[in-house]
């Protein structure tokens, strides 16, 4: 998709119901998938499940996609998390309205409230650190509510996820000090002073948070909590790049994941009163 469907995508207003066959349908609904006979295995999968409405959404073109989560997949409650697999896209023609609500709490409550991202460029040495947690953090089991993902350089795409509105975001990324290689730090950004879009674009090959921030408040998030957590790296590779963490940076893989792990914890139990930068040595 280029810029200018995606400037598409944004111009089109929230669909918050849907009348199909005189019912008014909206998130939450209950409803049946009558695919058309078009002989696609996944129609042929899910005729006649019960589902409910994830969401209305529109595409670039203006056609209306009701995004359901089917009753009894066993990831259902990933797919409630808006997370693809186990979100399924059909016309309005295609699915019954059974007249049934499921209470919006639920989905509500099934949405992940925390992202985890992941970021740097694998080919620049330590600036895999993010990358390297990430791939960490999603081999390990997290509360319901975290979402984990490696974002690597894709800046836009972490911008267009920092507008899902996450209570808070917690970005994992090598972060020059002038610490000791592998010192690890807790930083909360001031988002009140990021200043503007125009200050800093971004780049094909390198991700800067600041940037991506000043980005996604141009495009109207509502950024809430942002936390970095940063590692001093000892190197960055020559100018033809080099693949591979350094011994103080691998060494402190484990520990930062440790570290998110309990940033996780105090966030989700409601006790993290802390907003000033630390360093964890």
């Amino acid at each position: 998709m280029n810029e200018w469907e995606w400037q598409l995508l944004e111009d089109k207003k929230p669909i918050d119901a849907l009348c199909i066959d005189g019912t008014n349908v909206k998130q939450g609904s209950r409803v049946r998938l009558r695919p058309k006979p078009r002989g696609d295995i996944m129609d042929i999968a899910l005729a006649e499940k019960t589902a409910v409405i994830e969401g209305i959404e529109q595409d670039y073109e203006g056609k209306v996609h009701v995004c359901v989560v089917v009753d009894d997949d066993p990831g259902r409650d990933i797919g409630l998390m808006r997370q693809p697999g186990h979100r399924f896209f059909f016309d309005a023609e295609e699915v019954e309205p059974l007249g049934e609500e499921l209470d919006d709490t639920v989905i509500e409550n099934s949405r992940p409230r925390i992202l985890v991202a992941g970021i740097g460029n694998i080919f620049l040495g330590d600036d895999a650190f993010g990358v390297e947690v990430a791939r960490r953090l999603s081999a390990r089991e997290l509360p319901r509510g975290v979402r984990v993902t490696d974002f690597g350089i894709r800046g836009y795409d972490l911008a267009y996820a920092l507008l899902d509105g996450y209570e808070t975001t917690i970005l994992i990324d090598a972060c020059p000090r002038g610490e000791p290689a592998g010192t690890l730090y807790v930083i909360e950004p001031d988002l009140e002073n990021l200043g503007g879009p125009e200050e800093g674009a971004l780049e094909a090959h390198s991700m800067n948070p600041l940037n991506v921030l000043r980005l996604a408040r141009s495009m109207g998030g509502g950024l809430k909590r942002i936390l970095l957590v940063g590692c001093e790296p000892e190197t960055l590779g020559p100018e033809e790049g080099q693949m591979g963490l350094s011994r103080p940076i691998e060494a402190a893989v484990d520990e930062a994941v440790t570290l998110v792990e309990a940033l996780l914890g105090k966030i989700l139990s409601g006790d993290d009163s802390s907003s000033t930068i630390s360093d964890v040595k």
